[in-house]
């Protein structure tokens, strides 16, 4: 029932369809982390997206959207299916230096896929994630074991007496310190509390600042609230996108959101929810600096 949004999604990451490999698979997943954005800008159009994955299989195959975890990863892998591939959903918490907490557990959404074995990965299982914004850029095989990845160097291993079943140790320039997700396989409707939450509690760092990430094979594009940069080997200087034009063009030209079906009003009251939490992160540095 998702096959043609599957040839139209397909159609946006310019591949054809093939049978499952691993070589296939890499393809699909680097396509996936450079030509669908990791974003946040449908929280401050005043969207309200549900988990449901045929939905977000639509937004990113018709209307050049993307969306953060439970959007990413759901339509990733109603693709994945439809192209015959055995893949799995997993409850996954995205943690800070703190460390991994039970309580975190549900806030991301992991992808598996099986039977896909390689020379350096005879088990055939290997961790997929195009919703973790400036990490992975292509799969990992799900075993323990350093990784490098352009300039960035990631760690998975094993977890037998804490939080979930594997962890991932985020690069040290990436907003997060790492990943703890579970073996055991979840339903998308596993996420959707934790998917209203994230996207309408003023406590959310979603619902407080507006981002988009783009990653590629050399680093990552990121926007948060007007200021963009570039993070590769070094953190690259932030570059404030002064006006409405020039932030909607980087929005375009970096990250592909350019918004063809919303009205010009939405647009504007977007911008102007940008600009006016800028304003007051600019009056609140000022006043501790």
């Amino acid at each position: 029932m998702h096959h043609d949004d599957v040839d139209a999604y397909l159609d946006r990451l310019g591949l054809d369809r093939e049978p499952p490999s691993v070589d296939a698979l890499s393809a699909l997943h680097r396509r996936q982390l450079e030509r669908v954005p990791y974003e946040t800008t449908w929280i401050h159009l005043g969207e309200r997206w549900t988990v449901d994955r045929a939905a977000s299989l639509h937004r990113v195959a018709r209307r050049q959207r993307g969306g953060y975890c439970f959007h990413l990863n759901g339509a990733l892998s109603l693709v994945l299916e439809d192209l015959g591939y055995d893949v799995t959903l997993h409850v996954g918490g995205v943690h800070g230096p703190d460390g991994p907490t039970e309580a975190a557990m549900t806030n991301h959404l992991v992808l598996l896929v099986h039977g896909l074995p390689s020379d350096d990965n005879p088990g055939g299982h290997w961790y997929l994630d195009a919703g973790l914004g400036d990490a992975l850029h292509a799969p990992l095989p799900l075993r323990t074991g350093e990784h490098r990845q352009g300039p960035f160097a990631f760690a998975l291993s094993e977890v037998t007496d804490g939080v979930g079943d594997w962890h991932l140790r985020h690069h040290t320039l990436g907003s997060f310190t790492g990943m703890s997700f579970s073996a055991a396989p979840a339903a998308i409707d596993d996420f959707a509390a934790r998917n209203v939450e994230l996207s309408t509690s003023p406590d959310s760092n979603f619902v407080r600042t507006v981002t988009a990430q783009r990653r590629d094979a050399d680093g990552v594009d990121v926007v948060r609230g007007q200021v963009l940069r570039r993070v590769g080997v070094a953190m690259g200087e932030g570059r404030t996108l002064a006006t409405r034009t020039e932030w909607f063009d980087a929005l375009g030209d970096l990250f592909g959101l350019t918004y063809p079906d919303v009205p010009t009003g939405q647009l504007d009251a977007l911008w102007n929810r940008v600009h006016a939490t800028h304003e007051a992160w600019l009056a609140r540095e000022a006043a501790t600096g």
